[in-house]
């Protein structure tokens, strides 16, 4: 559990200091913490669904469903595998 907990902080970590707050990120980055994971084109659009949906279900404004959208395809090049 404690291992879960703390993936669970390093992720409010990486969003908040990458949205501007006063959080200093001290995790591995996105290519080094994805590395050997082979996720593929289809996991990641399976991904991008489920976070869709989630925001959907949780009446998250559209302004903001679609900047979360463009920071996480910033992210693409970090965690899909060729």
């Amino acid at each position: 559990m404690d291992g879960i907990e703390r993936e669970k902080q390093l992720l409010i970590d990486f969003l908040c200091a990458n949205a501007g707050g006063p959080i200093y990120y001290t995790g591995r980055d996105m290519k080094l913490s994805h590395k050997g994971m082979k996720i593929s084109e289809s996991d990641w659009s399976i991904f991008l669904g489920h976070a869709g949906d989630t925001m959907t279900a949780l009446s998250v404004p559209k302004q903001e469903c679609d900047d979360v959208v463009a920071f996480v395809l910033s992210l693409k090049d970090d965690v899909v595998e060729s």
